[in-house]
């Protein structure tokens, strides 16, 4: 127990024979349970759990892959029927430091919290350990989930190591969050909709620990930009028109559209210009006034939604 508080964490583990023991056994004390969920690994990943010798190791295995997300999904329902006050995720690649798992569990065990994330950008390490493709990859998805979940004071979108209080778990409708590599950035989207005070805490960068990454960038940016651009309507939606409705949905559907008519117009005489055509100022100064109160729309719209999030840290 930590702060009087009942701990679990979560590992989903796929493909980690060689390194969900190290991490398991990094696992600080004060957790009461460990849930590792194993996302049906073709090597010998169960058979390494299972040689574990720790009474608060439960293995829980999928009988088909669905996924990191899936996993953790799993490993909250547990934490759910158990009553764990706290859960905390941890990755099985034994690259998320356990030392910093206290300052995330702490603030969220004092009530202080309802969702504290590792931050890897802090310390300033980031850019020397993290691979480049990695590093600008996680600058674009944090950027777009910022605006998709409405936390701009959170950054290092795509950090998995967390922790997340019971009240708030129960809250959420945990079949609803994206249960492949986008989870973390749909979770906040959803933490949003119900005001959880998400927080960001500094947190080392570890790798090359004999893990290497089957991430491919060019597949997962586009995946998780489509699923935060989805995340980002249905937020508007929930949050702003249903539960409690705000005017920033005008200054966005306003700057939406202008801008799409502005960037339309503008190429079509652009084409047409190409071809020979004459166009006429009156259109020129259309095509910049549209794409300039589109984009005023737009970023008092997102300016009314940093206000409107501000206390939610």
């Amino acid at each position: 127990m930590l702060e009087g508080k009942r701990v679990a964490v979560v590992i989903p583990a796929y493909n980690e024979e060689q390194l969900v023991a190290p991490t398991v056994s990094g696992v600080p004390e004060f957790v009461d349970r460990i849930y590792v969920v194993d996302d049906r690994s073709k090597d010998g990943t169960v058979a390494a759990v299972r040689g574990l010798n720790d009474p608060r190791v439960e293995l829980i295995e999928h009988e088909q892959n669905e996924g990191v997300g899936g996993a953790i999904i799993t490993g909250y329902g547990r934490a759910l029927a158990e009553r764990m006050d706290v859960t905390a995720v941890m990755a099985a690649d034994n690259q998320m430091d356990p030392g910093d798992l206290e300052a995330l569990v702490v603030p969220v065990a004092r009530g202080e919290v309802d969702y504290a994330k590792a931050n890897r950008l802090f310390t300033g390490q980031a850019w020397q350990l993290i691979p480049r493709y990695r590093y600008l990859g996680n600058a674009v998805l944090s950027l777009l989930t910022k605006i998709a979940s409405g936390y701009w004071h959170v950054a290092d979108s795509q950090s998995g190591y967390t922790a997340v209080g019971l009240p708030m778990l129960e809250l959420l409708d945990l079949d609803r969050i994206y249960r492949r590599y986008g989870f973390p950035n749909d979770m906040l989207v959803h933490l949003n909709v119900w005001n959880a005070r998400v927080r960001d805490f500094p947190s080392r960068p570890i790798y090359g620990v004999g893990e290497r990454s089957g991430i491919k960038l060019r597949k997962v940016v586009p995946t998780i930009s489509w699923l935060l651009a989805k995340g980002f309507f249905w937020r508007m939606l929930q949050k702003y028109v249903i539960r409690d409705f705000h005017p920033l949905v005008f200054f966005y559907l306003l700057g939406f559209l202008m801008t799409a008519i502005g960037l339309a117009l503008g190429i079509a005489e652009t084409v047409l210009r190409l071809m020979g055509n004459q166009v006429s100022v009156a259109t020129v100064v259309l095509v910049a006034l549209l794409l300039i109160f589109g984009s005023q729309f737009t970023l008092f719209a997102m300016w009314f939604d940093m206000e409107s999030n501000k206390d939610l840290r």
